[in-house]
């Protein structure tokens, strides 16, 4: 069911500054910053040969990234995403399985254009999950 690292989400004060120091570091492609207003956050990526890196910052107070951030004042690692082929399939398999899906279980239209899901940080070993429909 699980497909390939999509990424690994980063959040911090500033998207843009942050992924530009991946940048030059090593000298990866990155992205125009993106805001997803029903994510509360805005976003830039870093292309990397086999994954990609999410800068996520708050956009708003309401942001789950404010929260994040002032619990985390330097930022940190804030979820990591898997592709899934059937979003759908695989909500049900981990529902069934005794996962948590955050929200409402309705997959969103995350960063890429594509519906996505977060799944709860307790049963994952402490990591947010977000599954991404490939």
């Amino acid at each position: 069911m699980l497909g390939r690292l999509n990424h690994v989400a980063i959040a911090v004060k500033d998207a843009e500054k942050a992924a530009k120091i991946y940048g030059a570091a090593f000298g990866a492609e990155v992205s125009a910053a993106v805001p997803l207003p029903e994510h509360g956050v805005i976003t830039v990526f870093v292309t990397l040969p086999n994954t990609k890196i999410e800068f996520i910052q708050p956009l708003g107070e309401a942001s789950p990234i404010a929260k994040f951030l002032e619990r985390n004042a330097d930022g940190g690692i804030h979820h990591i995403c898997y592709d899934v082929p059937d979003i759908i399939a695989a909500r049900d398999r981990l529902i069934r399985e005794g996962a948590r899906v955050l929200g409402d279980g309705v997959p969103k239209i995350g960063a890429h254009g594509k519906r996505v899901l977060f799944l709860h940080p307790k049963d994952f070993s402490g990591a947010l999950v977000e599954i991404e429909q490939a």
